[in-house]
């Protein structure tokens, strides 16, 4: 064995393992924990407020982001397939206002209102939630499974594979997971990469 090649090796892995310790964020299979936060009606909101879900679709989204709004009326058509199921949609906006005003919690509560959300748009006010959860874009969806009283994470990625035309996406992937879980399954796709804008933080 070379000493010499071997150490520089260890210390790399160390390197890469602790960087990926400090950045977090759940990995699918993981437990999810819950969360308290502000929704646009005032309210406070928490998962433990659905005792009768099934689980959760957690969709970290905004109001600036072109590609969030994109989305925005596949997001509703996945709260009103999925909510009667067992599954409604929570949406969360993970961006400071500061730095992106037009995500401020006014805004949120104008823009719900242009576009009659039907699911809670809550404030992560102080960004606590999305480094748990390891959101780094808008949108970015964590679908979480209940069982007994642990949320374990089923899918984590993108919506489905065309953000510029609903129409033109040929893989659901939230919805294929939603359907599968329903169906007493895993997904079989349980993770994609997020496309969308950087969280501003």
């Amino acid at each position: 064995m070379n000493i010499y090649r071997t150490i520089p090796a260890m210390m790399l892995f160390a390197l890469l393992f602790t960087a990926q310790a400090l950045a977090g964020g759940y990995e699918v299979g993981d437990k999810a924990a819950d969360f308290s936060l502000k929704n646009i009606d005032g309210s406070m909101v928490s998962m433990a407020d659905y005792p009768d879900a099934k689980g959760f679709i957690v969709i970290f989204t905004c109001n600036h982001c072109p590609y969030s709004v994109a989305y925005e009326d596949r997001i509703i058509a996945l709260d009103e397939k999925y909510r009667p199921l067992g599954y409604p949609v929570i949406a969360i906006n993970p961006n400071d206002p500061e730095i992106q005003p037009a995500d401020s919690f006014d805004a949120m509560v104008e823009r719900a209102k242009q576009k009659d959300f039907p699911f809670p748009y809550l404030f992560d006010d102080g960004q606590h939630v999305y480094p748990k959860y390891g959101a780094t874009r808008t949108p970015h969806v964590f679908v979480l499974q209940k069982q007994s009283s642990d949320l374990i994470v089923r899918y984590i990625g993108a919506i489905d594979n065309n953000y510029k035309d609903a129409d033109a996406a040929d893989e659901r992937y939230v919805a294929s997971a939603v359907d599968a879980l329903l169906a007493g399954d895993k997904p079989a796709v349980a993770s994609t990469k997020a496309i969308g804008c950087s969280i501003k933080d």
